[in-house]
């Protein structure tokens, strides 16, 4: 007897498996702890999360995802299976079929080194989907009717933008500006005013907890704590949310601009129906504040959050499980491509 089928949401930052039964039954970061030398995996996920920028010399936490494809196999193999024995879905007994979504760019390369890493893993079939598309189903849109639907789904290595429509995509565009690069822009806006080196959790609770997209309309402040980079020692700023707007600018744009880009290739009957219905947003993005209030601003179009935008990808796999049997035919053919 053969194990469940499931869905995995390949993330650059996170990774989500959904069992078919039971939904989302694993949530955690794409980081794996390794010993150098030995090559010895430590601690994999939200432990692993905890080591990033604490760690003695002979261990380095690894994010073996990026931009939204695998940057080291191997590790990315013993993350995979190493969630996929935690969900209890290894074995001969337990080999599941495998539905993964990636970025809308991906390359056959690529599409063949995620089949490989989840094959090697344990997964009987695999199945690769667009993520975009995931994104709009698990948002709730029904992207099989003849209308236009428009996603964004801001993620940790990628922003993919695209409108649907028959159960397919019609026009999209992935860029490799998402999480990382907000969190890289805000780290080189610190080091550049301030002189003051902060690490990956740290920008990270800035972008949560002060940050957003639109100048003016926060007005916190957090002090943080780095090394200064002229003295070498440890020292204190403090950070307001104006600052975290001036410092996400650029990446911001450059979502905007991939937005508008779809917007401008997309047929103008279905354009109506975007028009009509606004787009929605998905992704860890999703939550930053002002977000989609910017997005509205710029797009002149209503952009929504969708009510759960970090698991929209993981559910929008989980209900394409459903019909799993039925576009294995589908799947099998962008297997081949």
């Amino acid at each position: 007897m053969f194990g469940k089928d499931i869905g995995i949401d390949l993330g650059t930052a996170n990774v989500l498996v959904f069992v078919r039964g039971k939904g989302v039954v694993l949530d955690e970061p794409s980081v794996v702890a390794i010993e150098q030398g030995s090559g010895t995996v430590v601690a994999v996920g939200e432990e692993a999360r905890r080591m990033v920028g604490r760690t003695p010399g002979n261990i380095v936490a690894t994010r073996p995802l990026k931009d939204g494809v695998i940057a080291d196999f191997d590790v990315t193999e013993q993350m995979l299976k190493y969630f996929l024995n935690k969900v209890g879905l290894r074995g001969f007994m337990a080999r599941p079929r495998v539905l993964i979504c990636a970025p809308s760019g991906i390359t056959t390369v690529e599409q063949k080194a995620i089949r490989e890493a989840a094959e090697k893993s344990g997964a009987r079939d695999v199945f690769i989907e667009q993520e975009p598309k995931a994104a709009a189903i698990g948002a709730g849109l029904d992207i099989y009717q003849p209308s236009g639907n428009m996603v964004i789904d801001i993620g940790g290595g990628t922003t993919d933008v695209a409108v649907l429509s028959m159960g397919d995509i019609v026009t999209a565009t992935s860029i490799k500006v998402a999480g990382d690069k907000l969190d890289t822009a805000i780290m080189s806006y610190v080091k550049r005013k301030y002189r003051l080196l902060i690490g990956e959790r740290t920008t990270e609770d800035l972008k949560i907890q002060i940050g957003t997209v639109l100048p003016g309309s926060r007005q916190d402040k957090i002090e943080v704590r780095g090394r200064h980079m002229v003295s070498g020692l440890p020292e204190t700023v403090e950070i307001t949310s104006d600052e975290i707007a001036e410092a996400l600018d650029e990446p911001v744009r450059e979502i905007i601009a991939a937005a508008r880009s779809v917007l401008e290739r997309t047929p103008p009957e279905l354009s109506a129906d975007i028009m009509d219905k606004g787009i929605v947003l998905t992704g860890g993005g999703a939550l930053l504040h002002g977000m989609a209030e910017r997005l509205t601003e710029e797009l002149k179009v209503a952009v929504m959050v969708s009510e759960d935008p970090m698991r929209a990808v993981a559910n929008g796999t989980g209900m394409m499980l459903d019909h799993l049997d039925r576009s294995a035919r589908a799947l099998a053919r962008g297997r081949k491509r």
